[in-house]
C-alpha cells in the first residue's frame, strides 16, 4: 500500500504557477485568435463592396442595354 503524502507549499506554488502559465497562454491565443477575426472582417468588408461595385455597374449595363433595345 502507497503512503499517501501531504501537498507542501512548494507544490501548491508550482500549481498555481502552472495554472497562470496556463491562463497566459490562453490569453495570447485569444489575442491571435482576435487579431485573425478583425483580419478576416476586414477582407470580407473589401470583398463586399468589390461585388457591390461590380453588381451596380452591371444593372447599368442591363439598363443601358434594355434602353438600346427599347426593351421594358
Amino acid at each position: 500500500m502507497m503512503k499517501k503524502r501531504g501537498v507542501t507549499i512548494e507544490d501548491l506554488a508550482r500549481m498555481i504557477k502552472k495554472g497562470f502559465d496556463e491562463t497566459s497562454k490562453k490569453k495570447e491565443v485569444d489575442d491571435r485568435f482576435d487579431v485573425i477575426e478583425n483580419r478576416l472582417e476586414k477582407i470580407e468588408k473589401l470583398i463586399l463592396a468589390d461585388h457591390k461595385r461590380r453588381i451596380e455597374r452591371l444593372e447599368g449595363e442591363v439598363r443601358d442595354l434594355k434602353d438600346l433595345l427599347a426593351v421594358k
